[in-house]
């Protein structure tokens, strides 16, 4: 199983202390709404835990629920709020962020959910996916900055002087983006070759020479073009776990097409020319054959005799060496996760 998560990041002001330089009514007015606004951002973050610290499909979408209602109850009780001195910029801006950040976290990924059960059918298929997770988050993000843009100029216009302040949950949510953008970049690299080899399998299977030949080149291109790709790419906070396990994946990859594949094809060609001359040896009787008959048949079944050994030996080696190579990419991507992406609180 290739690990495989969904990812949508949201943006909120969470950094902003007010201190007053006149009335304190402008500076309270804005921490009302970043209150109500942090507890979106701890919704979200507790969905996000449970996406990609493997606490299970049903559980996730309890947190998505939970986070829609979320969103929506603080739409409505922002959207409360009278404007500030007939300036209703602030609560405004808030309000259509939550409307816009509610429309993407249920339409915009119920579209994205969809796309997913017909995302690992080809590369394209997937590429399409996770460019809709960008335009999605691309959305937010505008909107985001257009909303912080707002509050800023709130805060001039009123005299609220904002001090620029970090606090647990933005840097959380900060996080979140950063492990996100960096992991699809290496998930879309081992998919991509990946998918090639099961193309590749899938032709093995059916005995399809010409299927082998095209798909292990495609295969070897991709795996020359996925390693060559990571040897740009720096670890994650010093963490190069994950480009470790999708550059074993590559080179992998790449000796199965390159020189593995190759014992496949001959005995597929050697068995193919054996139940040929089985069959002709067949339609003749015992007294028609003659002694170059034999000879020619028992040579050939010994060729075959070794060519089936050295095939299934290969096979064995295929095998035992994918599913390694499987079980440590989702196992490094686990870890990694579990590492580098934040916990919810509680």
């Amino acid at each position: 199983m290739i690990k495989k998560l969904l990812f949508l990041t949201i943006s909120m002001i969470l950094s902003g202390t007010c201190l007053l330089a006149q009335d304190e009514n402008p500076g309270n007015y804005m921490t009302q709404i970043y209150k109500a606004e942090q507890q979106v951002a701890q919704k979200y973050v507790a969905y996000m835990s449970a996406v990609s610290h493997g606490k299970g499909a049903k559980k996730a979408d309890k947190k998505r629920e939970d986070l829609l209602k979320t969103i929506d109850d603080t739409r409505i009780k922002v959207n409360e709020l009278p404007p500030f001195q007939k300036d209703p910029s602030m609560r405004d801006a808030s309000v259509s962020y939550l409307k816009l950040m509610y429309s993407v976290m249920n339409e915009d990924y119920d579209k994205i959910v969809n796309m997913e059960e017909i995302s690992e059918q080809s590369y394209d298929a997937m590429e399409a996916y996770m460019l809709a997770q960008e335009k999605a988050n691309e959305k937010l993000q505008e909107a985001g900055a257009a909303r912080d843009q707002a509050a800023k100029k709130f805060a001039v216009d009123h005299h609220v002087n904002l001090i620029e302040e970090k606090n647990g949950l933005s840097e959380k949510m900060e996080k979140i983006g950063k492990v996100s953008d960096y992991y699809n970049q290496l998930y879309l690299i081992f998919f991509k070759a990946s998918k090639q080899e099961s193309y590749l399998t899938e032709a093995v299977e059916k005995k399809n020479i010409n299927g082998i030949e095209q798909n292990k080149n495609a295969l070897l291109k991709y795996a020359a073009e996925g390693l060559a790709a990571l040897d740009t790419l720096r670890g994650f906070e010093s963490d190069k776990s994950v480009v470790t396990a999708c550059k074993k994946s590559m080179e992998f990859f790449k000796q199965e097409a390159g020189t593995k594949i190759n014992i496949v094809t001959d005995y597929l060609l050697k068995n193919d020319e054996f139940e040929k001359l089985k069959k002709a040896m067949d339609s003749k009787s015992a007294k028609d054959r003659t002694r170059e008959d034999v000879d020619n048949f028992n040579k050939a079944v010994n060729d075959i005799n070794k060519a089936v050994k050295e095939y299934n030996q290969t096979n064995q080696t295929l095998n035992e060496k994918r599913s390694e190579v499987y079980n440590n990419w989702n196992s490094s991507v686990q870890a990694f996760f579990d590492n580098h992406m934040p916990y919810a609180a509680g």
